[in-house]
């Protein structure tokens, strides 16, 4: 990895993700890319470009001599329901040009997939790598048909692609982005706030969840390894914690006792209750060594400290 391109580089996992890259190649060798415009400080190179636009993807490419794509540009699952035709032209559209900008070039591309993937009918506990996969929601689908492209171009024209379907991700430094996760993000805010949360899913809602630093040196990690430790190249299975919104609950108030935690759910529940509330992610582990740190007492503790400094409260 010498010129890295970053697209969707404003969300929640590109903002981190470089800092981390550039600590590691230098700032300079970072270019990132999104809609919207950069917002200061900022310290890489930034391109206002659309994904969908193949020909402007592909003069921020050339111009940098990018050999290394973390192509993160995406809608999120609650917020792709409300729009499933966007939703299908950014995830699906985007990440094609990006494949198709690659052909041949030597470039290596990051695409995260998500537990969205799985469906209904897919196995809720220790859901294995090779299972139903029947998504739900307009969000789950592009990650399928992405995992499946990723995986036709991979064979077909031999593009070195590398993907891992993320759980919820949680953090303290960008806000939520319209996932149907973002309630362990939002609790956090509310309970240093106000004490106080209504939280869109039930109490027995059991989801599997991660810490951004978690989340960033995962995807370092696979674009690290040898590409013969890669044997998946639809997407890995990846896994950290799983916990309740009420284990959550109850964990927030070890630190902050007052704090109260109402239930509401809305709309989200129905897509929480189609995904798995536990991943099988040894295939992950054995190929590319992956490993947690973070537990759920772990990521309470750092998002409550780093939340009131960042809050001022």
């Amino acid at each position: 990895m010498k010129n890295i391109l970053i697209t969707g580089v404003n969300g929640q996992i590109g903002s981190e993700l470089s800092e981390k890259l550039g600590a590691l190649v230098g700032l300079e060798n970072i270019v990132g890319m999104d809609l919207r415009p950069a917002t200061p400080p900022y310290q890489i190179t930034h391109e206002t470009v659309d994904v969908t636009k193949k020909e402007a993807l592909r003069q921020v490419i050339e111009k940098y001599n990018i050999d290394t794509i973390f192509h993160l540009a995406s809608l999120l699952s609650a917020r792709g329901e409300m729009n499933p035709d966007q939703t299908w032209e950014v995830n699906m559209t985007g990440l094609k040009n990006v494949l198709d900008l690659s052909r041949g070039k030597n470039i290596k591309i990051f695409w995260p997939s998500s537990i969205a993937v799985f469906g209904p009918t897919s196995p809720k506990e220790n859901t294995p790598q090779n299972t139903v996969v029947d998504p739900n929601t307009m969000y789950g689908i592009t990650k399928r048909a992405g995992e499946l492209l990723c995986q036709y171009y991979a064979g077909k024209f031999h593009v070195d692609v590398r993907s891992v379907r993320y759980p919820g991700i949680i953090s303290y430094k960008t806000e939520p982005g319209g996932g149907t996760t973002d309630y362990a993000v939002e609790i956090f805010y509310e309970a240093i706030r106000n004490k106080i949360y209504t939280c869109f899913v039930g109490g027995e809602t059991c989801l599997p969840m991660m810490y951004m630093d978690d989340a960033v040196r995962s995807a370092i990690e696979i674009m690290q390894a040898d590409p013969e430790q890669i044997k998946i190249r639809s997407s890995y299975n990846l896994a950290a914690v799983s916990f309740t919104a009420e284990e959550l609950t109850a964990e927030i108030k070890k630190n902050i006792p007052e704090f109260k935690c109402n239930y509401a759910p809305d709309f989200r529940q129905k897509i929480a209750d189609s995904w798995p509330k536990t991943i099988d992610d040894s295939c992950a582990r054995d190929d590319w060594n992956w490993q947690h740190e973070f537990d759920l007492a772990g990521i309470t503790k750092i998002m409550l400290e780093k939340l009131r400094e960042k809050l001022k409260l």
